[in-house]
């Protein structure tokens, strides 16, 4: 690793035209968690060259044997203490959207697709895609208010909230295929039994989630900011926000017959600490920083809430935070 290090600080690696490259970038910057080492090289383009840039940073990275590891928004995601090795493509300023409603003007593909609907970039806020829809009188989308993370990371995670998952409303995806044999994006239609509980086809395969496009209906932008700031309220709530976290850090198995939250409430473990890693005071399901957490405090805290429900209860929780980087091993 230290040699790779050494190696891509003399490549001249490509800039983008318009966005950010740094050299051991923390990581901690960019995850909801706040914790993470650095990046030994992050990359953010911004605008409309962030298309061709991934495709001539992918032909790079792959002639000169550098992983890329690809962010959104930063969610559901604990990175290494020591850190990432290789490129972080960060999609964070490929942002914002366009409302189709004639089929002839979205190069329809998908024997799915409907009208009216909205195509949208991946690094888009998925609050912010709520909210922009709302205040333009589109419904659908107003179930992810306040939700964090990015689109790309929500279709590639099939996000759900209030029993309605991202992908009710899919109608393809664009994505670039990083072992393909070109990098050019191309649209992948909505197949349904593609999409479960949590799960997307894209979890199977490398790509890069370049854009998304969604059903829309009409609907009155007063009861749509209404029910968008419900919903904000009630994460506000039930403490999303009191700290830095990855919102709920297990699936729930409905075969289980409780929650997880409920399950890890049952074993006494509100407020089980590990390091500066708790499980929240006020929810079982929500794994915090303290303030002062390493990557390290979580993935233990993690891993020993899962050893204890299963000694107890027989059952093995399925963590939805992804642990990803250098990790020691051994």
């Amino acid at each position: 690793m230290d040699t790779l290090r050494k190696n891509l600080e003399k490549i001249n690696i490509p800039r983008p035209s318009s966005g950010v490259i740094r050299l051991d970038e923390p990581m901690a910057l960019h995850t909801t968690f706040r914790v993470g080492g650095p990046a030994d090289v992050w990359v953010r383009p911004q605008g409309d060259c962030f298309p061709g840039y991934a495709a001539e940073l992918f032909g790079f990275a792959r002639s000169e044997g550098i992983p890329v590891f690809i962010l959104g928004g930063g969610a559901n995601l604990v990175v290494a203490d020591r850190g990432i090795r290789g490129i972080v493509l960060d999609s964070g300023g490929w942002t914002g959207w366009e409302v189709l409603t004639e089929p002839e003007a979205a190069g329809e593909t998908s024997a799915r697709a409907a009208f009216p609907a909205v195509r949208i970039r991946s690094g888009t806020a998925l609050d912010a895609f709520a909210d922009g829809m709302a205040n333009q009188g589109w419904a659908g989308p107003e179930f992810l208010a306040g939700m964090p993370g990015a689109v790309g990371g929500a279709v590639w995670m099939n996000a759900r909230c209030r029993e309605q998952s991202i992908s009710d409303l899919l109608i393809e995806t664009e994505i670039i295929d990083m072992d393909g044999p070109s990098f050019a994006p191309f649209w992948v239609p909505h197949t349904e039994g593609d999409f479960a509980y949590k799960r997307s086809p894209f979890q199977d395969r490398k790509a890069l989630i370049t854009a998304a496009r969604f059903s829309l209906k009409k609907g009155e932008p007063g009861e749509l900011r209404r029910a968008a700031n419900a919903l904000r309220r009630d994460r506000e709530a039930k403490g999303h926000f009191r700290a830095p976290s990855a919102g709920s850090a297990f699936k729930n198995n409905r075969s289980f017959g409780k929650p997880a939250g409920k399950l890890i409430d049952e074993l006494g473990l509100r407020g089980f600490s590990i390091g500066g890693a708790s499980v929240a005071p006020w929810h079982g399901n929500f794994i915090i920083n303290t303030g002062r957490a390493t990557a390290g405090d979580i993935r233990s805290l993690t891993e020993t809430i899962i050893e204890k429900v299963h000694a107890v209860l027989g059952l093995t929780l399925e963590p939805e935070i992804l642990f990803v980087g250098d990790w020691e091993t051994g």
